[in-house]
């Protein structure tokens, strides 16, 4: 499923919680979820607002903490010794770790001892695990959002009186499509910011889809010149999507790279699984001769450009290489789209493509057949030859 994130009005935590809960996601269910795993004692409210007219959601958080600031380290802790997935642990901390890494280049300090003020608070907290907890129980596998409108103006914090868009939210940005619009006040905080560039895969204008629902999230104050609302459209891509021509794809991805010829090989298995989990779409072991005639290993990693720094974090701090290189490439792929076709295993998601001819392929996800061959104690190519022939019977 594609969630495509119009922020006409710009990006607040508070704003695009609401308008996920907007498409659907029970806000008593969050609650609870929540509960489980931050330490303090709050509640979510959820209400129903016009602006312009519009129907949207308001979300406030309402809480009793004795601490309104924690360091990155703290946050880190919180997070990881929940109970929280893997992967919803994993885009949380890179949330805060983008947070993280724009106040340590603001102020000078090392990035494990970063101090959030104002997005360190419990409010903060839920706004970012929220919206990565919404995003997983939509099903959502893709973003893209359109480009980030910036207002103008000042605006009081515990540093003091600081310029719109703030030091935090501009840092977090770069490389980011934006423009300014002349309105004073706040439009992107940086916990909207932290959020968008991490979940986004690219920032365009609407690509062609099939919309199944809307959801408004309103923002805090109520502007004059426009209304201050977050819209996120839920649905699918169309074959002929913008940037789709015929049955393919172009698009821009990143290759990153480095050559290791000291590395303890038995790590490259491990390497491999966590680049997959950072976002990667493919990774490659190459062999290659080094300097002095050495036999060495190439690492490739093709990822999207939003996950570029979390590979290159992760290349550089599992191996022992002390550099890599990126670079932008293009691609074309064939249309495709995740569906769920019954089988005699029950409900199985297959990848189905479209291929230059209009032919339909299917393609059964390596992973779920691999759970289910364990579990009948079948063998694999069984399991994958019947999903594929039940698929195309559907």
């Amino acid at each position: 499923m594609l969630a495509y994130f119009d922020c006409f009005s710009g990006i607040s935590g508070d704003m695009t919680l609401g308008a996920l809960i907007d498409l659907g996601v029970s806000s008593e269910w969050l609650k609870e979820t929540l509960c489980k795993i931050l330490p303090a004692n709050f509640d979510i409210s959820v209400s129903t607002i016009s602006r312009s007219g519009i129907n949207a959601k308001k979300v406030e958080v309402l809480f009793e903490d004795d601490l309104t600031s924690r360091d990155y380290k703290q946050i880190k802790s919180i997070i990881k010794s929940s109970s929280l997935s893997s992967n919803v642990k994993n885009k949380c901390l890179e949330i805060f770790e983008r947070l993280a890494s724009a106040e340590s280049e603001i102020h000078g300090c090392p990035k494990e001892d970063a101090h959030f003020h104002e997005v360190g608070g419990i409010d903060a907290i839920v706004d970012i695990v929220g919206t990565v907890l919404c995003l997983d129980y939509l099903d959502i596998e893709k973003v893209i959002a359109s480009e980030i409108p910036l207002g103008k103006g000042f605006v009081s914090c515990r540093h003091g009186t600081l310029p719109l868009p703030s030091p935090a939210t501009l840092s977090i940005l770069k490389g980011i499509p934006v423009y300014g619009l002349e309105i004073e006040h706040e439009l992107v905080t940086p916990t909207g910011a932290a959020i968008i560039t991490t979940v986004a895969e690219s920032f365009q204008k609407m690509p062609k889809m099939r919309v199944e629902k809307i959801g408004y999230g309103a923002g805090e104050r109520n502007l004059k010149s426009i209304p201050n609302l977050l819209r996120v459209v839920f649905g699918t891509l169309t074959d002929l999507q913008a940037g789709y021509q015929g049955n393919h794809q172009k698009e821009v991805v990143v290759v990153v790279e480095t050559c290791i010829d000291d590395m303890n090989p038995e790590f490259f298995g491990f390497l491999m699984d966590r680049l997959f989990e950072d976002g990667a779409f493919d990774v490659y072991w190459i062999p290659v001769f080094m300097k002095k005639s050495r036999p060495g290993t190439m690492v490739q990693v093709l990822c999207p450009g939003n996950r570029r720094d979390a590979v290159i974090n992760r290349i550089l701090s599992e191996t022992t290489s002390s550099g890599v290189r990126y670079y932008d490439v293009r691609r074309s792929i064939l249309s495709r789209e995740h569906i769920s076709v019954d089988t005699v295993y029950g409900k199985v998601k297959v990848k189905r493509m479209k291929d230059f001819n209009g032919n339909i392929r299917i393609a059964p996800e390596y992973e779920v057949c691999k759970k289910i061959a364990i579990k009948k104690n079948i063998p694999l190519r069984v399991v994958y030859d019947t999903i594929t022939k039940e698929a195309k019977a559907d």
